[in-house]
């Protein structure tokens, strides 16, 4: 059976090689390596990637290198002095460079002077992250652990610094996460056993997105700060607007709901504006943390693991933009359950209103009726009057024969006429009785 292009879905291919296209390089110890990562201030992620792929064009150029294909997303260039690999990624572009030349000291090889300024000044963003990794090359631990004491003690803050075996204990990694001379972070990596280039590129690959994503992430803390600052005070205006609920002397309802609107409205665009940096905060942070984790530490006797130095200075500041998401969430369930309360209200006031005005409906029903009963009876009288003063003009010939007087004539017919009137009426609202209820 062959799986041909036919049978096969167009973007197989291009999703595997997806797993495999940023492979971790290898390096050499001794070396160095310095990393840069720009991003934009602004709206990073929607940026003009064709941007990042010209900077990168413009290095080339200038070094000699040939340039990448359109769709490139990664880019790996061995220039001979120096190696250089380039990638993209969603918010930002970094370019790592190595070299195994020698240099006067420690962080003392100026692999920054392969850069020139005016190509600086001209790169998609502006630096996120921007660090130096020297590779070291030991006889033993010993030996390894007494450069921690020596040449290394200088150049690390020694209040901070971290440090820990790993490559399953071939080699110590340390570093303080300050910004040093010339605006680069420091690590460095002792090898002290047979290691392979490709196990010191992994090594190396951890610290750099450590220190790339952490500083990506920690731009959601200050967003934090201030949206908590804020929500502070939004949450002593709606705990204000709770009691105006349900207090019976408190404001009217349309400017409760005027309030609460202008509220709830601050908490969705507070929400919207953060959203995206809280959710890219959290997969950085996840990235870190399973970065430090995959480094498999142990502990050198008197110094603070990587881990526990997040744990001190870096989950901290990522609980709080944690704290600042879940906030906005709450406030904006609570500003709806407000929202309910006051509806209830409305209702509820509504429903009595509808009530008074239904009991004045049937007291104003009931004198109608009364007021109907009286007409009827004045009706009654009015139609016998013309009734009996018609029937005595139509009888009165005939008065002088019956032997009666149209005095004693008209008073025979109007009892009768009285009689017949108010019967007429009873049947006519009877029969507009019936009518009214077939009708419901």
């Amino acid at each position: 059976m062959q799986l041909t292009p036919d049978i096969m879905h167009p973007r197989r291919h291009a999703l595997t090689n997806e797993l495999h296209a940023r492979p971790f390089q290898p390096f050499e110890a001794p070396g160095r390596i310095m990393h840069l990562a720009f991003k934009e201030p602004v709206n990073a992620a929607e940026r003009d990637r064709q941007g990042d792929v010209d900077h990168l064009k413009a290095f080339l150029d200038r070094n000699g290198g040939p340039h990448p294909g359109s769709e490139a997303g990664h880019y790996i260039h061995d220039f001979g002095r120096f190696r250089m690999k380039w990638e993209q990624h969603a918010e930002f572009v970094s370019y790592t460079f190595y070299t195994n030349e020698e240099a006067e000291g420690l962080f003392g090889h100026k692999l920054s002077g392969l850069i020139e300024q005016s190509w600086m000044e001209t790169a998609p963003g502006r630096v996120i992250s921007a660090i130096e990794i020297e590779l070291i090359r030991a006889e033993d631990e010993a030996a390894a652990l007494s450069l921690l004491d020596t040449r290394l003690k200088g150049k690390f803050s020694a209040e901070v610094i971290a440090a820990s075996r790993i490559l399953d204990g071939g080699g110590i990694a340390l570093g303080d996460f300050r910004i040093h001379e010339a605006g680069f972070s420091r690590f460095a990596i002792i090898v002290h056993a047979e290691v392979g280039t490709r196990r010191i590129g992994r090594a190396v690959q951890r610290l750099l997105e450590i220190e790339t994503y952490k500083a990506l992430s920690l731009l959601a803390l200050p967003i934090a700060r201030k949206t908590a600052a804020r929500l502070n005070e939004i949450e002593l205006d709606l705990t204000e607007l709770v009691a105006h609920v349900s207090s019976a002397d408190g404001p009217a309802a349309t400017d409760i709901l005027d309030k609460l609107s202008a509220l709830s409205a601050e908490i969705e665009a507070l929400s919207a504006s953060a959203a995206f940096r809280f959710g890219a905060a959290e997969a950085y942070s996840k990235i870190v943390n399973d970065r430090i984790a995959t480094l498999r530490e142990t502990r050198i006797e008197g110094r603070q693991l990587f881990w526990e130095f997040m744990l001190r200075r870096y989950d901290p500041a990522m609980q709080t933009c944690i704290s600042a998401r879940r906030r906005l969430e709450e406030l904006a369930t609570r500003a709806s359950r407000i929202a309910e309360l006051l509806r209830t209200r409305v209702d509820v006031d509504m429903e009595a209103q509808n009530q008074k005005l239904l009991r004045s409906m049937d007291r104003r029903a009931e004198l109608q009726l009364r007021l109907q009963h009286t007409v009827e009876s004045v009706s009654v009288v009015a139609i016998s009057y013309y009734a009996v003063n018609l029937g005595a003009y139509l009888l009165a010939p005939f008065a002088g024969a019956l032997g009666v007087t149209k005095a004693v004539l008209t008073a025979l017919i109007a009892v009768p006429v009285i009689l017949g009137a108010w019967a007429l009426s009873r049947m006519v609202r009877k029969r507009l009785a019936r009518e009214e209820q077939d009708r419901r």
